[in-house]
């Protein structure tokens, strides 16, 4: 009933907009067959269910899918009718870059020239290259500008999409050579670069542009690194040098010592110095990955900082703070000083370099004004090294007030916007993904500059309204000047949440912590790997669980049950707790990537909690540690009208005391 009434609803606000009609049951489950059609890639039963879409509210998706699913085939007139039916939508724009994705590969540059300027979200990056490539064919003046910024974005291209490697290409073959263009040297750092990612393709990609008859030997690199290395002998070229370098990348990604072995008594004197700093922040990185006490050693040998890449520089500051023998804050300030501006002014590498510049006993003044101003400039209670550097000013976490009450005409804005009603109507609907882009779209792209911060805040009521916490976080972070701490961390079911930790001797701030990281109380979000609902639990973890609390009959289908998901997800972090002796960042890594590699993870020296969670190996891991930390702290302050200490639920982390077995060593 509450479904039917929400739909209900939301059509009759959009009836204006889009003719909805009042939902009906049959009509709703076109929309969902078409989009199971759609997924599936069913023209023709997309083609069968599309009249019985038209006048319903998510008539748009209805055509997107359609029309979407057999672009490839379908007329530009038919493309351009889409468009100017659908003007100004989510959908619209989401088809048009679909076809220039496909003019772009059918290199059909006149139309592509014509529709590029009318694409909104431009954040298809392959797009952007094509768009850069049409750029530099039409207007010679501008390749030295067009460059930099193909530059930018091949290097940053994760796999080989053929818009970036088309117009890397065309630059680096335009003769007469135009100052600052691509080079062989930007090629060969692809390549680096996608070695050590283990993208072979795009490596092979780069080289056929500046090297193409060296592809065999990089089959054979790629093979087999280290009898690359022992069989073969090269004329001395660049060709040789980059090669050597690429096969000791290869053999990095495996046996690190051995490639820092070879390159320290063998191959090191026969490169070029940029070449050996790059190849030195390649073993740097996969030793500290894999926590190897040898990480931060090994960065100390690379000459330039300036060689490295921004992602090798914030390996050296991580291997740095775990460094054996106490936190190596000298090659904090060398790495965070080397960075572009960009990485620079990311919070964690600006605390990170105010700590380091207040390390020792006796900073200069200079050096503590620099701190202090470092720390200023992300001091907040928003996240995790915003709390931190609060509280190295000596501040600790509070709420901030509230701010002006939202006014009916800002409400009523909200709840008018065809385009947050087609999002929750297909949120209420299942289909979230759906939902989720078309109303991060209207809050982000529907007009010029997107939503200012009240608007921010209405829209965000607007789902908080409907229970929808998921965009009501997401679109009250956004703000800039303004902080609705309610809106940004909700309290669902509160009731439930509180009595059940406290009954099991959980904070309940805790509990909240991890929630609105895990699943942003969405009570039926399902993650890629199967967990469920409000706590994503595993369902084998879910049936140990329940076999350890006692709850007879327990069937894993019950875990979308709201208070079954809470007694089982707290009933499981509380054993995860006590197995780590009360350590919240220790458990939450638990929670998230299974317990025995935290168990792991901690083995070294004794760290700071901040600096063991920063060098969590995994990055989804390392992200959630840091966001269920200061998730909690804010919490903590929310529900005890107290302020509070981040540092103090981090702690210190290290090697377990051997007269202290864990208490749940079978924790799955």
């Amino acid at each position: 009933m509450k479904l039917r009434s929400i739909l209900a609803s939301l059509a009759v606000v959009l009836a204006g907009c889009v003719q909805a009609q009042s939902p009906n049951p049959v009509r709703d489950e076109v929309i969902l067959e078409m989009q199971k059609a759609f997924q599936g890639g069913n023209r023709a039963r997309l083609a069968q269910l599309l009249p019985q879409a038209q006048g319903h509210a998510l008539e748009p998706w209805a055509a997107y899918w359609e029309l979407r699913s057999r672009i490839d085939t379908a007329s530009a007139e038919e493309i351009r009718q889409f468009l100017a039916k659908y003007q100004g939508t989510y959908q619209e724009d989401r088809l048009r870059n679909d076809w220039l994705q496909l003019l772009g590969q059918r290199r059909e540059w006149d139309t592509f020239a014509q529709e590029y300027p009318k694409f909104r979200m431009k954040d298809d990056r392959e797009v952007r290259c094509y768009a850069l490539l049409v750029q530099a064919q039409r207007d010679p003046n501008s390749l030295q500008a067009v460059s930099e910024d193909v530059r930018r974005n091949w290097l940053a291209q994760r796999d080989g999409d053929d818009g970036c490697t088309l117009a890397a290409a065309t630059l680096l073959a335009t003769k007469p050579p135009v100052p600052h263009r691509l080079t062989a040297a930007d090629a060969w750092r692809k390549a680096r670069q996608s070695i050590e990612a283990g993208r072979p393709r795009a490596a092979a990609a780069a080289l056929e542009m500046v090297k193409p008859e060296a592809l065999p030997l990089l089959t054979e690199l790629n093979a087999s690194p280290s009898r690359f290395l022992n069989s073969k002998v090269f004329a001395a070229s660049r060709t040789r040098r980059e090669l050597v370098g690429l096969a000791l990348i290869k053999l990095a990604t495996s046996d690190v010592d051995n490639a820092a072995a070879q390159l320290e008594n063998k191959w090191g004197p026969q490169l070029h110095p940029e070449e050996r700093d790059w190849i030195w922040g390649v073993i740097g990185r996969q030793a500290a990955q894999r926590l190897n006490p040898e990480a931060n050693a090994y960065f100390s040998k690379v000459e330039r900082d300036k060689h490295l890449s921004d992602e090798h520089l914030g390996w050296k500051v991580r291997a740095a703070l775990r460094a054996p023998r106490g936190t190596d804050w000298r090659n904090v300030l060398e790495a965070v000083d080397a960075m572009s501006d960009e990485a620079a002014n990311d919070p964690s590498w600006v605390y990170w370099k105010a700590r380091a510049l207040l390390a020792g006993n006796r900073p200069s003044e200079a050096h503590r004004a620099e701190a202090e101003k470092l720390l200023q400039s992300i001091a907040s209670p928003r996240g995790f090294y915003e709390q931190l550097a609060l509280e190295e000013l000596g501040h600790k976490i509070t709420v901030p007030a509230k701010p002006a009450p939202l006014t009916d005409e800002e409400k009523k804005a909200a709840r008018q916007e065809p385009g947050l009603n087609r999002a929750l109507y297909a949120i209420a609907l299942g289909l979230r993904a759906e939902g989720n882009r078309e109303w991060n779209y209207t809050t982000n792209l529907h007009r010029a500059g997107g939503f200012n911060d009240r608007e921010l805040l209405a829209a965000a009521q607007y789902a908080c309204d409907r229970e929808v916490w998921d965009r009501c976080i997401n679109t009250s972070e956004r703000t800039k000047a303004e902080f609705d701490f309610e809106q940004r961390y909700p309290t669902p079911f509160r009731e439930s949440v509180v009595r059940r930790a406290k009954d099991i001797g959980l904070d309940p701030a805790y509990v909240y912590g991890l929630i609105r990281q895990e699943s942003r109380f969405v009570m039926d979000a399902r993650s890629h790997v199967g967990a469920s609902g409000l706590m994503q639990v595993m369902p084998a973890t879910a049936r140990w669980t329940a076999n350890k609390l006692g709850m007879n009959g327990f069937r894993a289908d019950q875990l979308n049950d709201r208070d079954i998901n809470i007694a089982i997800g707290t009933g499981y972090l509380k054993l995860v707790l006590d197995d780590f002796a009360g350590s919240m960042p220790m458990a939450a890594a638990a929670y998230n990537a299974g317990p025995s590699r935290p168990r792991a993870w901690r083995n070294g020296p004794v760290l700071e909690g901040a600096a063991w969670a920063e060098n969590v190996p995994f990055q989804e891991t390392r992200d959630y540690v840091k966001k269920v930390l200061a998730n909690t702290t804010f919490y903590a302050a929310m529900l005890t009208g107290q302020p509070q200490s981040l540092k103090a639920r981090l702690g210190l982390v290290g090697p377990r005391e051997t007269a202290l077995p864990a208490p749940n060593g079978d924790l799955p």
